[in-house]
């Protein structure tokens, strides 16, 4: 499970990388760019809550390990 959720993370990673590279700076909130923005944040969204399920994770552990 944890190296499923590695995984997971490095493919949320490897999308914010590749929709970065679909910004128009000039202009964020029209056509393409706001597809790529919206993936940006929901790649980052899931990312965060990955985190906090291996963290997660490792509290249990240790709880169960007492």
């Amino acid at each position: 499970m944890k190296y499923f959720i590695y995984i997971l993370i490095i493919i949320a990673s490897g999308l914010i990388i590749y929709n970065t590279t679909h910004l128009d700076f000039g202009n964020l909130l029209d056509g393409n760019s706001k597809t790529a923005l919206i993936s940006i944040f929901a790649s980052a969204c899931v990312i965060v809550l990955l985190s906090i399920l291996l963290v997660s994770k490792a509290i249990q552990k240790k709880k169960n390990n007492l």
